[in-house]
């Protein structure tokens, strides 16, 4: 894996060329050695005040029912129980959706509908956390209801048309028409499964009754400000009453964007409601089965093509497990739709998504938010297109390729304007050795009749900014003390992305001093007002152009007061090392930056300053389904090799070559860290982690680490190359936070090498005569049917004259 002292040469120079920027260099995450030590407090680390109870949540036993009683005083008699609390002790509004009022925070009382096993119906508050556990554990004796028939798949509820949202379409051109008229036609279902977050730090809430009908919550979240409204509209309150804040979090990857409002409410109902703290604290079974994940989906795909492989005309029908409430499927299906075309032109399209509602949990965020599986399916088709033409996937790929001046207007409309892909993946696969590797996997085919290698390339296109255009926009604070040391507060929040390392590094930059003389602090819904989720790749882009803009105020400030002390103009005063210099040519003055912050200070000039972004030049109609919802678009690719064994169905990756385009890379020992961690982490989805249902009681079955399988560090391959495409050599034409690129989620869609490499090496197991009916994710069971399927065709043989 890479490590900062393996940055690419251009990387290296252009840091050397730039010795006093701080902006641009390999740092350290700004938490990393309280990290490693242990000493980084999350929210269950901060010590609990005098007199704090533990809440813990009762939940439904069904998927499906009707309550007719809640037999709650057995509950309230176990040892340790303060208070049982239901629906009927909320005092404001009781939900939590984000988007549409269908979500309540619990399920209800007599004759209201039990959703999905797992639903919180009430809360138990309790002089300790193991006490409240054990009675919320009644739930399934004291939840007293009339079972009902469960839809547990997005097959069914669409069969049955019960969607959570009214259906989209996205279209160009006459698809129909296209395919009819295509030399050649194909029809496929293609399959792919959700995934757990599973962050290692859990859901948390910790609720802390505050003068004046106040009330703060210590939350593990990524959007405070969603959830300071949620708790606000729980208590009856206004906004200003309520204050949210979060320091860190152990990990979000989307599960923390709307989800841990059912958490922050319920600790805080608790609080409010018996004038203590109360710390809400689920352990990993319960987050798995009260919060939901990313979004299954179901395809069904009709292409046409050409004799190149080149796709002329597509429909496809997008089925999403939504799970029992909106919550954010609507910009999840929206953004899946935007992103079927990854990197290819499209001249006819037909889309249509549908939002299949279902009794299971309510499906969120992730990491890629509906791209990934948009993505995913058109990457499917082209591989069985090419399998079918008897072609390298590559060349089928390539022949697909947007345009860099003509067949560059996405289904949506928007205008491809920084299209690097061509030129990255031919970097990338004269770099990986492509070529060599697919000729060296059919030589080792031929002669190997039980192990199996495959191998693939594939690339990647991204939108940048969130779907709905007002949340583009960010604000933050940056005070700058008499020492000279700098705090910063902005409204995005640090989940071990490195947020905050670079948001310091671009304050650091602008002002001219050492990164060590920055300090991010928590982030704090009384500091920074209406703050957007830290979410859609967005952070770094967003929060640290506003804190730039807050870092240049102070610094035109300081720059001002120079020139008038020690002559010159204020635009030739130097900020750098620490270090201001100014006056007139000749005859300038250089003096430490706290010399001349203490000075400005004694002269009564404002050392502190707000900042605020808004990201530019962005539409999106979602009746009509056009515009440009994204201000650049990210790019990579990734060239994956493996093995499978045919006996088995196991599969290891072996070899792994990343390519990712960052722009000027803000960090790019941490951009390297992110495009390692989304590769793997995208390549458990497609590979190892399974979510099952029980097809009759709605039971998540695979709700626990023995269950649900992630990727560990023996996942990742021995041969493992990370690099960034042109780093330190160009800008890209975005005017961004130092013209950089985001990194959170594009390189999630980077293990689609993965699996179509297990794709090719099944392939192969069956002399590659059959498309494989592989699904995701490809665990050993799916890759062992596969083979079994492509084994059991028999080769044509010629019967001679």
């Amino acid at each position: 894996m890479n490590k900062p002292a393996d940055l690419p040469a251009a990387a290296k120079e252009a840091v050397a060329a730039t010795p006093f920027a701080v902006a641009g260099k390999p740092l350290p995450h700004e938490s990393a050695a309280l990290h490693v030590a242990g000493a980084a407090p999350y929210t269950d680390d901060i010590p609990e005040l005098a007199g704090t109870l533990h809440a813990a949540l009762g939940l439904s036993p069904l998927a499906h029912g009707v309550i007719e009683r809640l037999d709650l005083d057995l509950v309230r008699a176990m040892p340790g129980v303060v208070a049982v609390l239901t629906a009927a002790d909320i005092p404001g509004l009781n939900d939590c959706g984000p988007l549409v009022h269908d979500d309540p925070i619990l399920a209800g009382e007599a004759g209201a509908t039990l959703r999905y096993l797992g639903q919180p119906v009430f809360i138990v508050v309790a002089r300790t956390r193991e006490a409240a556990r054990r009675a919320a554990a009644l739930a399934k004796k004291v939840v007293i209801a009339k079972p009902l028939p469960p839809v547990l798949t997005a097959e069914a509820a669409h069969a049955v048309g019960q969607y959570v949202l009214p259906p989209m379409h996205l279209s160009r051109g006459n698809a129909r028409a296209a395919i009819a008229a295509a030399p050649r036609r194909m029809q496929r279902r293609i399959e792919l499964g959700g995934q757990e977050q599973f962050y290692l730090e859990g859901q948390i809430a910790y609720a802390l009754p505050a003068e004046g009908a106040g009330m703060k919550v210590l939350c593990s979240t990524q959007h405070p400000s969603e959830m300071q409204h949620v708790v606000a509209h729980a208590l009856g309150r206004a906004a200003n009453a309520v204050q949210i804040e979060c320091r860190r979090m152990g990990g979000g990857f989307g599960g923390k964007e709307s989800q841990s409002a059912i958490f922050a409410c319920c600790a805080a109902v608790a609080a409010a409601r018996l004038g203590r703290p109360v710390k809400l604290r689920v352990d990993r079974d319960d987050d798995f089965l009260v919060t939901g994940r990313r979004h299954g989906f179901v395809f069904d795909a009709e292409v046409g093509y050409d004799d190149a492989g080149r796709i002329l005309g597509a429909e496809v029908t997008m089925i999403a497990n939504a799970g029992h409430s909106a919550d954010l499927s609507g910009p999840v299906m929206t953004r899946a739709l935007c992103h079927f075309d990854n990197a290819y032109w499209l001249p006819h399209v037909a889309l249509h998504g549908y939002c299949a509602k279902t009794n299971t949990q309510s499906n969120t965020a992730f990491r890629g938010f509906g791209g990934p599986q948009g993505a995913f399916a058109v990457e499917m088709l082209l591989d069985s297109i090419a399998r079918e033409l008897r072609l390298d996937a590559l060349a089928v790929r390539r022949a697909n390729f947007y345009g860099v001046k003509s067949n560059n207007v996405t289904p949506y409309g928007q205008t491809v304007r920084d299209n690097v892909v061509d030129e990255l993946v031919a970097e990338l696969e004269r770099t990986s050795g492509y070529a060599k590797r697919r000729a060296a996997a059919a030589a080792f085919n031929a002669t190997s009749p039980v192990l199996k290698r495959g191998v693939a390339l594939t690339p990647v296109k991204f939108g940048i900014s969130f779907n709905v255009v007002h949340l583009n926009q960010a604000g933050a604070l940056v005070h700058v003390y008499t020492d000279g040391s700098v705090l910063v507060n902005h409204g995005g929040t640090e989940m071990g992305q490195g947020l905050n390392t670079k948001v310091a590094q671009v304050v650091a930059h602008t002002l001219g001093v050492p990164f060590e003389a920055v300090r991010c602090t928590a982030t704090d819904t009384h500091k920074v007002a209406n703050t957007s989720a830290t979410a859609a790749s967005t952070g770094s882009d967003l929060n640290g152009k506003a804190a730039e803009d807050a870092a240049r105020q102070v610094r035109e400030r300081l720059a001002a007061f120079a020139a008038e002390r020690f002559g010159g103009r204020a635009a030739d005063v130097r900020f750098a090392a620490g270090q201001v210099t100014a006056g007139a040519p000749g005859a300038t003055t250089t003096l430490p930056f706290a010399e001349l912050v203490q000075a400005a200070y004694l002269a009564r000039v404002q050392l502190w300053s707000d900042g605020f972004y808004a990201t530019p030049g962005l539409s999106w109609d979602r009746e009509t389904m056009q515009g440009n919802p994204f201000y650049y678009f990210a790019y990579g690719a990734a060239m994956s090799e493996v093995v499978i064994d045919t006996l088995t169905g196991e599969s290891r990756l072996l070899a792994a070559h990343l390519l990712y385009d960052a722009g000027r890379s803000l960090n790019p020992a941490v951009d390297i860290g992110q495009v390692e961690g989304a590769f793997i982490q995208g390549m458990g989805w497609l590979t190892m982690e399974e979510l099952v249902w029980h097809p009759q009681t709605g039971l998540l079955t695979t709700h626990a680490p023995s269950t649900y399988k992630i990727p560990c560090a023996n996942d990742a391959p021995a041969e493992f190359v990370t690099r960034l495409f042109r780093a330190g050599e160009a800008d890209h034409p975005a005017e961004t936070i130092h013209r950089s690129k985001a990194v959170g989620e594009p390189p999630l869609l980077l293990p689609f090498s993965v699996f179509l490499a297990i794709r090719d090496a099944v392939s192969a197991a069956g002399g590659h005569r059959t498309d494989p009916p592989l699904r995701a994710p490809a665990t050993a069971e799916a890759v062992l049917r596969a083979v079994e399927v492509v084994t059991s065709v028999r080769p044509e043989v010629s019967k001679g004259p």
